[in-house]
């Protein structure tokens, strides 16, 4: 499996006992950050190019700071960033992000969280988040129209500029109100800390926006908040006691952290904000109507931590599903074949599929009093090292990356069944897998994915963005071309058309089955002077949803985009394509 990259990891802290409680409980002034370490750091799978955190004091007084950040870049950024923690930054109010570039931006800029500063506490503003905005164009382009002229082109940014604006409105609204009441002076600073209303802000900031998202957020003033997209693209949890009340991205982070039970987890809905008042209070608001669930199914299969009670079970039904179609591809040879898998995130999956192929014996589950054959037949073994720049160099580096289990088959008479947990690019197979395991002569190679073809970029927050990227379209594209290319131009033209009423794209995979495009892929794929016979079977869209019922988003399988941004981006990138890559109008 190629290596994706999600958009980002989130972790929020709200102490509700004054700092010298914790400090006399756990016997250090550093209990916050202690805490807020660990859930980042079992979230490091989120993000490896940088790391933020930030902390908000509400007992230090004006003349002195209140409001701390630090940021770093690299794999240990996490481990620097908290290097840097010292005792003028503890405070009440915590969060930290973790960052995979999905835009190609980086840099220390780039990474979160984001900060808007101002004189007035109840103005300034630290916001991170795990998101991909779809229509940032839109959002730009309003806040010129509101007189702003914003510095940076980016979704992190200008979603800072919008909702500090809508921020600065909120202060000034309260400013108008403690003066009608008669206040003066620090009497007017007090009355606004205490009344801001973060639900108004976050209505008329993200009701604006097109995309999958979590966003979190801290207010000089002792706001915390985090909001979830209304069509629940994006994952967060959040738990409470009466020491604190915490938010990360998956909930067996959660779970590990403060030693407690999934029952004790909660979910946030999808257009949900979790929003804590500067004097501890927690409530819920419903800040945009949910949208019909989208929640992302790659999330279960590849991204969240396996750890997670039910994203464990779902895994491991992912790979008992493909049980028939393996029997199927070895021709119910089990005696003759070999079970392996990609690490490592293909692991459970691979219990999953040993499982299947068990109940589907005879002599209760095994073979002839025999187990199956499971081996561990691929390691990884190094990471490419991306500064070598010359494509010869980097291709046999890249076919380096695994390495094999020399004698774990019998040559020319054991069948191999290797399931990873998605195929996306194909890249590794093609320049690694195929060639390292040829070198095993296996009768044939069922190469298995629990995930269905990848058939359509992501624009909500994983670095698929490039529809020539993906092995099933350019599957799809050759065998279109076989038959003609008036179908590139047509779906071209439709693009051009309406990008938005509909994903015209789909039509590109309509005239073939799966196993047409299995058998392409597997032809694009195939190194030169590879001996062995290669199958794939792929995850079916019906199973998928069999095995992960309550993630129902599956546009990066069937190109059905949850929100309108989505579908223009989708057809954009075939006329991106067309232009760029095929280099031709039409």
């Amino acid at each position: 499996m190629e290596q994706l990259k999600h958009e980002c990891g989130v972790a929020m802290i709200r102490l509700l006992k004054p700092l010298e409680h914790y400090e006399q409980k756990y016997g250090t002034w550093a209990y916050g950050f202690n805490k807020l370490y660990l859930m980042m750091e079992k979230q490091h799978n989120r993000g490896q190019e940088g790391a933020g955190i930030a902390s908000v004091s509400l007992t230090n007084q004006p003349g002195t700071e209140y409001m701390f950040r630090e940021k770093a870049e690299g794999k240990d950024a996490i481990t620097e960033v908290f290097a840097r923690v010292t005792e003028k930054m503890k405070g009440e109010l915590l969060m930290g992000h973790l960052r995979y570039s999905t835009t190609g931006k980086s840099g220390l800029t780039f990474v979160h969280p984001f900060l808007r500063r101002n004189n007035w506490r109840a103005k300034n503003l630290c916001l991170c988040g795990n998101f991909n905005m779809t229509n940032i164009d839109e959002v730009f382009q309003l806040l010129i129209q509101q007189g702003q002229s914003p510095r940076i082109y980016g979704d992190s940014y200008i979603t800072l500029e919008l909702m500090g604006h809508r921020l600065d409105r909120e202060v000034e609204r309260l400013y108008a109100e403690a003066k009608e009441r008669g206040m003066e002076g620090t009497a007017i600073t007090e009355y606004i800390d205490n009344h801001v209303e973060m639900a108004h802000v976050l209505r008329s900031t993200m009701s604006h926006y097109d995309g999958g998202y979590v966003m979190c957020g801290l207010t000089g003033s002792g706001e915390m908040f985090a909001v979830r997209d209304p069509w629940g693209i994006r994952p967060a949890f959040w738990y409470q006691d009466d020491e604190v009340i915490a938010v990360a991205s998956e909930r067996p982070v959660l779970q590990t952290t403060f030693n407690i039970d999934s029952t004790d987890v909660q979910e946030l809905l999808p257009g949900q904000a979790l929003i804590v008042q500067k004097n501890g209070e927690r409530h819920l608001e419903q800040i945009i109507p949910a949208q019909q669930l989208s929640a992302c199914s790659f999330e279960r299969i590849y991204f969240s931590r396996g750890s997670d009670r039910d994203i464990y079970q779902e895994r491991k039904r992912l790979g008992e599903q493909l049980t028939p179609p393996i029997m199927q591809a070895i021709r119910g040879d089990v005696a003759n074949t070999v079970y392996s898998y990609i690490p490592n995130t293909a692991e459970v999956a691979f219990y999953g599929m040993t499982d299947g192929i068990r109940k589907s014996l005879p002599y209760g589950g095994r073979l002839e009093g025999a187990d199956l054959r499971i081996e561990k037949v691929v390691w990884k073994d190094i990471k490419l090292r991306t500064f070598i720049s010359d494509g010869a160099e980097r291709n046999d580096l890249a076919a380096h990356v695994y390495d094999i289990t020399y004698g774990s088959l019998r040559p020319y008479k054991d069948n191999l069944v290797i399931i990873d947990d998605s195929i996306v690019r194909g890249t590794t197979l093609r320049e690694s897998t195929f060639k390292i395991l040829d070198r095993l002569h296996p009768k044939k190679i069922v190469m298995v994915s629990s995930s269905p073809q990848i058939r359509y970029p992501d624009y909500y927050g994983i670095d698929m963005s490039r529809l020539e990227e993906l092995c099933a379209f350019r599957a799809a594209i050759e065998l279109i071309k076989e038959q003609g290319a008036g179908l590139i131009a047509d779906v071209y033209r439709k693009c051009k058309a309406e990008p938005t009423t509909a994903n015209h794209v789909r039509a590109v995979y309509a005239p073939f089955s799966v196993e047409e495009i299995n058998a392409k892929i597997v032809e694009m794929l195939r190194p030169e002077g590879m001996e062995t016979p290669v199958e794939m079977v792929f995850q079916s869209i019906e199973g998928l949803h069999r095995a992960c019922p309550n993630h129902p988003g599956d546009w990066y399988f069937t190109g059905r985009y949850p929100t309108p941004g989505g579908i223009r981006l989708c057809n954009e990138a075939f006329i991106n394509y067309v232009e760029n890559t095929l280099k031709i109008q039409l």
